[in-house]
């Protein structure tokens, strides 16, 4: 069996949160065009459910679409029992997240809360639950939404809860990893830079800070959704068997300097 063959996906069954739009709607394809069966997670039941049908579509795989609040613990459970129920197992996942940008001196409790119950504490939920029926089913692979904001402070927004929650994240993710690296569950992150999803590129507010990017940016552009899809289908295969604990950067060497 060949390289390609062996990248494939095929009767592998997994999740993604945050996925009727944007970068979650990316992965999920990608994983569906890769040979899986995905269930696409949104609180956006009808966003979702549209996702669903055109992914399904498109590659003639199962797709069905859940609603969740990610932050919510029963919900969750909820959700990752009729993952298994709908789609015969559990074998991968991916996440997504939330950005607020505010002040810190601005910033009220509720905000700062609302960024780390997305952004963090709800992947400890969903990795937890998830990993749970993995570990009691043979493996799998959790794939952590991180940030390169984990590793930079962003300017000229000022963003300091997403920071600290997606730095949180690769710690969790390390944590995790090893304690499970002996049980066949692998746990990795990436850390996207600034990607141009349709919500981003159709902001008014978000408008001038492209700019400032861009003439920051090594690459001179912002990334593209699609250009995460590989090493998200990567991870959640066989051929990474060997990777976990590990945070990919995919920010076209924004960080390097």
């Amino acid at each position: 069996m060949g390289i390609i063959e062996k990248m494939r996906l095929d009767g592998k069954k997994g999740f993604v949160t945050g996925a009727a739009r944007g970068i979650g709607k990316c992965t999920a394809t990608a994983f569906a065009e890769a040979g899986a069966d995905v269930a696409v997670v949104d609180m956006d039941i009808s966003a979702a459910e549209d996702t669903a049908r055109e992914i399904a579509a498109s590659t003639g795989r199962k797709v069905i679409a859940l609603r969740c609040d990610v932050t919510d613990e029963a919900q969750v459970q909820a959700m990752v029992d009729e993952v298994v129920k709908q789609l015969g197992g559990l074998e991968f996942y991916a996440n997504a997240g939330i950005c607020i940008n505010a002040a810190a001196d601005e910033m009220t409790y509720a905000m700062w809360k609302k960024n780390l119950d997305v952004n963090l504490n709800s992947v400890f939920l969903t990795d937890t639950i998830a990993g749970r029926y993995m570990l009691a089913h043979g493996g799998g692979s959790i794939i952590n939404t991180a940030s390169m904001s984990a590793h930079i402070v962003n300017v000229p927004q000022l963003q300091c809860a997403y920071n600290a929650s997606k730095a949180g994240v690769i710690q969790l993710t390390k944590s995790l990893s090893v304690e499970w690296a002996k049980r066949g569950v692998r746990v990795n992150s990436i850390s996207p830079g600034y990607i141009g999803t349709d919500l981003t590129l159709s902001s008014e507010t978000l408008k001038p800070l492209i700019a400032q990017w861009n003439v920051m940016a090594p690459m001179g552009r912002l990334g593209k959704p699609e250009e995460l899809e590989s090493i998200c289908v990567y991870l959640a295969g066989d051929t990474s068997t060997f990777t976990t604990g590990a945070d990919f950067r995919l920010d076209g060497a924004f960080i390097c300097f």
